[in-house]
């Protein structure tokens, strides 16, 4: 029943956003080249967007609650049904009017099954409760602030307090209405659509081959059981990616602009998720300007792109100087963050540099493909694969940045894999293939290709077995940690979030501030709001450094009450001359120790 109420509320959701996009796309000029599930799955990616918008704006004005979010639900689920059976009909008549579907091959059908074993764990992921770092840091902690208050405000006891945050408000709804298990589904919601996305892309400009591998890629790097939004922000920029090509494709038809508008408003709606989305800008400004230079179309482009984000920038430019805080500092001028702390972030990020997923390595090997030579929007997605790994690599090599270009890249991967593993079984033919003059090549050869015929066939089975045992035994761990009821959930929480009981003890006992060190990963479970970071103004720096009695006396003029930390600090604080004096133990478990800030004389 867990699962099954989750997944319902998730299926209304999604009919809601579909209700909404489909309504605004039926109003655009239909794509030249007809997909009916890409479509669909366009209209659902357009209705998440419509859905932040809507959000967004009813948070600036103080009025995103509870009754209106279940109104603007139920308003998107009556457009769907409004237009489900003229749909139905237009997608029928579509299937009709294309050409035959040839049959599955059997490379295609081995490629199916493997999709579907790796689309299974990703079914299960969403339903454990948060338990991954930034989630529980920012992502949660924002979302929850929004949903109580019904508005928007700078928070800055969080890390990033004037990010923008337009995926983030999909959660808080979500948090209205339900636990905070939904906003895993909303962040595997993006990972779906995209999915689909692919899957319909490969199929529409390459073969069935690839769309299953890339699809399969695609669902295999993602991560489904957590509330970030890179996912939604990969969402974002895909579709936008799909209605540049529409549009492309559409000049110098009647409204083809249209579909410009709507890439620039699906990116809009990524950089107003996520500062890396902005990166895409450059990549995408030269595509449009090789094609396009009316003012007119460059003046409804930029109308679209900043309706979703204008806020975001606009507000942290009048309110702190710098429209890009705290990452344009050093452009703009400091406000929370000194130049020590952008040292640190930007080492930090450094620090997690690493390769990104093997997966996609191949991506570089697609234009060796006959399919390369044959579409122009596989390379058009390619130069936007190689784009991509050129910025990350200059800038973060976080693999996690790259997330956003995941999908494409994912897609022209599979071609890439194809051309490795095409070349590598003619090689191996070649190597053993029959030699001899031609009486008694021909039997020769016929054995030879009999034995490579079998021995692949093994290579086959054995590699979806082995796919199929990784698939049941990721299902299975990830199974374990649904935790439908009070007591699993405060037993998985325990095992694997540092800090959750004295977190969850303050949060029910504290009467006052709390300030908390180094668990600042674990702050979702504590008082409402708590501070203390590595970066911002309330930094450890300022406070840990100084003696126990100073230490307890800025924290208190400042009102704080009790600190908390994990015991692995205890050697660091807590044993340091005069501690004892100032702090007193008030509760610990688990790793974990709460400290009353006792009354000291000025």
């Amino acid at each position: 029943m867990f699962a099954a109420a989750h997944y319902a509320a998730l299926a209304v959701f999604v009919l809601g956003c579909w209700g909404f996009g489909r309504a605004l796309l039926a109003r655009l000029a239909p794509p030249p080249r007809r997909d009916a599930g890409l479509e669909a799955a366009m209209a659902a990616a357009l209705g998440v967007g419509l859905f932040i918008c809507a959000f967004q704006l009813l948070a600036i004005f103080g009025a995103f609650k509870p009754g209106a979010t279940v109104a603007l639900i139920a308003a998107g689920v009556l457009a769907a049904a409004l237009q489900l059976r003229p749909w139905w009909r237009e997608a029928r008549a579509l299937h009709v009017a294309g050409a035959p579907a040839a049959p599955w091959t059997r490379a295609e059908r081995i490629a199916a099954i493997a999709l579907a074993l790796v689309a299974l764990p990703a079914l299960v992921a969403p339903l454990a409760p948060p338990a991954a770092f930034d989630e529980l840091m920012y992502h949660l902690p924002y979302a929850r602030l929004v949903a109580q208050q019904g508005s928007l405000g700078i928070h800055e006891w969080l890390r990033y307090p004037w990010f923008p945050y337009n995926y983030n408000l999909l959660y808080a709804a979500a948090l209205q209405l339900g636990d905070d298990v939904l906003p895993h589904f909303l962040n595997a919601l993006a990972g779906v659509i995209s999915a689909v996305m692919v899957y319909r892309l490969g199929i529409q400009h390459a073969n069935r081959l690839t769309a299953c591998i890339g699809a399969a890629i695609w669902i295999g790097i993602g991560d489904y059981s957590n509330a970030l939004i890179d996912m939604g922000v990969a969402l974002f920029v895909l579709s936008a990616c799909v209605a540049l090509w529409w549009w492309r494709e559409s000049e110098p038809l009647p409204g083809g602009t249209r579909w410009l508008g709507l890439a620039a408003f699906c990116l809009g709606v990524a950089a107003g998720s996520k500062y890396q989305a902005l990166t895409f800008l450059p990549l995408v400004a030269l595509f449009v300007v090789w094609h396009e230079r009316r003012p007119k179309a460059w003046a409804l482009a930029l109308l679209c792109f900043l309706v979703p984000c204008v806020y975001w920038y606009a507000r942290n430019a009048i309110m702190t100087g710098d429209p890009f805080n705290p990452i344009g500092a050093r452009v703009f001028g400091f406000t929370d963050w000194i130049p020590a702390d952008y040292v640190q972030q930007v080492a930090d990020v450094r620090d997690h540099a690493a390769r990104p997923n093997a997966l996609i390595w191949a991506v570089f090997l697609a234009p060796f493909s006959l399919l390369w030579k044959r579409s122009a929007a596989l390379r058009a997605a390619g130069w936007f694969c190689f784009y991509s790994v050129a910025v990350w690599l200059l800038t973060s090599r976080y693999p996690r940045y790259l997330t956003a270009s995941f999908p494409l890249l994912a897609l022209m991967a599979a071609i890439g894999w194809q051309v490795l593993f095409g070349g590598i079984a003619a090689g191996v033919r070649r190597v053993f293939g029959a030699k001899g003059g031609p009486v008694e090549a021909a039997p020769a050869a016929a054995a030879s290709a009999g034995r490579l015929a079998l021995a692949g066939d093994w290579i086959v089975v054995l590699l979806l077995a082995a796919l199929a045992a990784v698939s049941l035994r990721q299902t299975a761990g990830k199974m374990a940690m649904i935790s439908p009821t009070p007591e699993t959930r405060e037993a998985f929480l325990r095992q694997h979030v540092p800090g959750y009981a004295a977190m969850d003890y303050l949060r029910q006992h504290a009467d006052g501030r709390v300030y908390q060190i180094a668990l600042n990963e674990a702050i979702y479970y504590g008082p409402n709001p708590i501070w203390g970071d590595t970066l911002g103004p309330w930094r450890y720096r300022d406070f840990l450094l100084l003696l126990p009695g100073d230490m307890a006396r800025k924290l208190a003029a400042k009102g704080f009450t009790a600190i908390v930390m994990p015991t692995s600090m205890v050697p660091t604080l807590a044993t340091r001359p005069g501690f004892d004096e100032h702090f007193a133990l008030l509760y610990e478990k688990d790793g974990g120790r709460v400290y009353r800030i006792l009354s000291t004389a000025p």
